[in-house]
């Protein structure tokens, strides 16, 4: 297995989609303290415009928290990216028929899944935990981010979430064909999920919870209130691996 993964780390390298996602990442963790730290001189500069339209701007206060807003809001987007840019990581192969040699070789297909999962959970472990660390480090020099409460279960909540959202989308990579039924496919469970997560009864119990970081920074909430989806989404991401080895054991290479 750690032959296939070294295989799957060099083609990474060989498309440049690692050099690709690293430079987004890396943009995204530049761009939170650096959007806070401009609002005011972009406020200062709209405020003839605002104020003939009738607004009145008051002094901005800005401070880690605002910076942190905005990577509660850019994040989703990186996730997004990397949904986007590893979506072929299965059906390209299939595509190629470049999995039939390896499995009349011997190596079972389940080691193949894993190697593919290992290198899907790890880039979206390094590439969160460099785009939180940029930001986490500027705003500890720019302001002070003992203002937020419970940051690093935050951190962890989010990052939770994007791993049950890449469980799916290895258990879609499983089943389909192409990319776009992959996509398609996560796209409806995840928005699925988020809007029966509108209903404020059912909202505790499912992943998208975890993406309201900002609260649970505000202090408007506590980490015992996102324990019960934070378990339910490492539970569905475990049986999407489960059902994903079941589905490509039977898959037709």
């Amino acid at each position: 297995m750690m032959a296939f993964l070294k295989k799957e780390w060099m083609e990474l390298i060989r498309t440049g989609r690692v050099w690709m996602l690293l430079l987004i990442f890396i943009l995204f963790g530049i761009m939170n303290p650096a959007m806070a730290k401009l609002t005011p001189w972009m406020m200062e500069m709209m405020s003839d415009s605002l104020a003939d339209a009738g607004f009145l701007l008051t002094d901005v206060k800005i401070d880690a928290m605002s910076s942190w807003t905005q990577f509660y809001k850019n994040i989703p987007i990186g996730l997004i990216i990397y949904v986007l840019m590893c979506s072929g990581i299965f059906t390209t192969e299939y595509q190629k028929g470049t999995l039939i040699p390896v499995v009349t070789k011997g190596l079972l297909r389940e080691k193949i899944l894993l190697a593919k999962a290992v290198m899907l959970f790890g880039m979206w472990t390094v590439l969160y935990t460099l785009c939180y660390g940029i930001t986490y480090g500027y705003n500890a020099y720019f302001w002070d981010n003992s203002i937020a409460e419970h940051l690093w279960f935050g951190a962890v909540c989010y990052w939770g979430f994007g791993i049950w959202v890449i469980a799916v989308l290895i258990l879609f990579s499983a089943i389909c064909d192409s990319n776009t039924q992959v996509l398609l496919g996560t796209g409806a469970i995840a928005l699925g999920v988020y809007f029966i997560g509108m209903f404020p009864q059912l909202q505790d119990y499912l992943p998208t919870k975890l993406m309201d970081g900002m609260t649970l920074l505000q202090g408007g909430a506590k980490p015992e209130d996102y324990y019960v989806s934070l378990a339910v989404a490492v539970g569905m991401a475990v049986l999407c691996l489960v059902m994903s080895c079941i589905c490509f054991h039977k898959k037709q290479l």
